[in-house]
């Protein structure tokens, strides 16, 4: 997962940023609100992180430019502002979740996931990625329309790329989680799968295991 975490506060930016990079997850952290709307517009994010009081600017304000610029990827708010006006404001304004400070960081963890699943098209017990759709109930898997054909092990190994884009994978926990009882190496089911998927979307980390990325990453 790559996340764009707009916060001022030191101590609490060291801490998520730590987490975060355990996590495997791809983090920018920046404590200005100046510079936010031309970065989202640059380059992509699955997830903004945002506190509302910044030194040079509302939070409220740069997350409304972000909605007008027509900018529809995740944004959890994160702030010590815990009226029920400033928490209506901040749905109002386009978060889709509000934690208030402090905070436990797994709860955070927890509600970052659940706004990306969303985001992804899971909120109805499905998967969107780029083009595909994964029925993860009937173990279906459309690419742009089209039915593919993939076994039980490709699709597990594709459904667990997929529910967490942009973080790797590593060897072990594919092998451990999805190949148990299969037949077959992982790079032979990772090679069968890009054969049917497309070769872009499943990302080769040297030495350490595999990543879903969309292609215009």
């Amino acid at each position: 997962m790559k996340i764009l975490m707009i916060e001022d506060d030191l101590a609490i930016g060291r801490a998520l940023l730590a987490v975060f990079q355990d996590e495997g997850h791809a983090v920018i952290w920046v404590r200005m609100a100046d510079g936010v709307l031309a970065r989202l517009q640059a380059e992509p994010f699955d997830a903004v992180l945002l506190d509302l009081g910044l030194p040079d600017g509302d939070g409220a304000q740069l997350l409304r430019a972000i909605r007008a610029a027509g900018l529809s990827l995740p944004v959890l708010i994160m702030t010590a502002r815990d009226s029920l006006e400033d928490r209506l404001n901040g749905f109002n304004t386009g978060a889709d979740d509000y934690l208030i400070k402090p905070f436990e960081i797994p709860e955070l963890l927890v509600r970052l996931r659940a706004i990306v699943r969303r985001a992804n098209g899971n909120a109805d017990g499905g998967w969107s990625f780029g083009e595909l759709v994964l029925d993860e109930g009937r173990l279906l898997v459309t690419r742009a329309g089209t039915p593919l054909s993939l076994s039980r092990t490709e699709f597990a190994l594709l459904l667990a790329l997929v529910k967490e884009p942009g973080r790797v994978l590593t060897r072990a926990e594919l092998e451990q989680g999805v190949l148990p009882h299969s037949e077959g190496t992982l790079d032979v089911h990772i090679s069968n799968l890009r054969k049917k998927v497309g070769e872009r979307l499943i990302r080769t980390v040297r030495g350490v295991g595999y990543m879903a990325q969309r292609p215009h990453e």
